[in-house]
């Protein structure tokens, strides 16, 4: 079970590890554009502040990261704090905008991690 919660650990990492590119690097191109749902002129306003989320979005990752390689409770700690994170980001994101996907990328994987790492620890 251990393996399984670092996998899906890991992949909640890789994930918000994309969200933070797409938001920080690729906002105003086309494949950030397109994964938003967005026009040209919508990205380039709210450039600013998708490079500000896209930054907490690397803190995710990088706690996931540093729970991932850490030993033991300190680990075990990181990953439920930062799991625990991206599961009422993802809560609210879902609930306060129209775009349910989050409901799937983002609330779910992350509650499953959790769910693996607390059964695992």
């Amino acid at each position: 079970m251990r393996i399984l919660a670092e996998v899906l650990v890991g992949a909640v990492a890789v994930l918000h590890a994309y969200i933070m590119l797409l938001e920080m690097v690729f906002w105003q191109r086309p494949r950030g554009r397109a994964a938003f749902g967005m026009d040209e002129e919508t990205a380039r306003v709210t450039a600013p502040l998708a490079a500000n989320q896209g930054l907490y979005n690397g803190f995710l990752a990088a706690g996931l990261i540093w729970g991932l390689i850490a030993a033991d409770p300190v680990g075990f700690q990181a990953q439920v704090f930062f799991l625990v994170c991206v599961v009422v980001a993802g809560a609210y994101g879902a609930a306060s905008t129209s775009n349910r996907k989050i409901l799937f990328s983002q609330l779910t994987p992350s509650a499953l991690a959790l769910a693996a790492v607390i059964i695992a620890g």
